[in-house]
């Protein structure tokens, strides 16, 4: 893993990246360690806020994702938070390797305001970008993980996967995306 605060300190790779965006704790790490089948790859927390950074991680030298801070809740400042937003946007709009963008929403809950302002920033920029629900294994049936994938899919179009960091069942159809969409 390699970190960088802004665009100027990324590490050029040569391959395709795919960032993660979504809200603090909707398990982006959980997410990170899941495709690599490494539980200790990525840190994760219970505690909001703690990605501060935007954390490469290799994969295979095939292609790179990259944790970028959450989005909503953090405890620093508002100038932190600028920062952040400055930093992550610059990165997002001008990374010559960005393929797709990746959204992840937490599958157990509707979509919050926050995932709306995100994808209508996506939006607003013709980003290429993916959908990604989350904590399936936390859902209490099959038909509601349906029934989540499809408002995911009804609300933000394109493609979209289910995900659960306690069963691998879905990372194939995952990783095949990337594998298909790179350099």
């Amino acid at each position: 893993m390699q970190s960088a605060e802004k665009l100027s300190q990324c590490p050029n790779f040569n391959l395709s990246e795919f960032p993660l965006l979504g809200r603090s704790n909707v398990g982006k790490s959980s997410f990170i360690n899941g495709l690599a089948n490494n539980k200790k790859l990525a840190k994760t927390s219970n505690t909001p806020g703690k990605t501060r950074l935007i954390n490469f991680f290799n994969f295979s030298d095939k292609f790179i994702i990259a944790d970028l801070p959450g989005y909503g809740y953090a405890k620093v400042s508002k100038e932190v938070q600028n920062r952040w937003q400055k930093n992550l946007e610059e990165y997002l709009l001008k990374r010559e390797n960005i393929k797709y963008l990746v959204q992840l929403i937490d599958g157990r809950h509707e979509i919050q305001k926050n995932d709306y302002q995100m994808r209508e920033w996506v939006s607003a920029y013709d980003l290429p970008i993916i959908t990604v629900v989350t904590k399936t294994d936390c859902i209490s049936s099959h038909n509601k993980v349906a029934q989540a994938l499809s408002h995911v899919k009804k609300e933000f179009g394109g493609d979209v996967f289910p995900f659960s960091a306690n069963n691998s069942r879905y990372n194939d159809k995952i990783l095949e995306f990337f594998l298909e969409n790179i350099l």
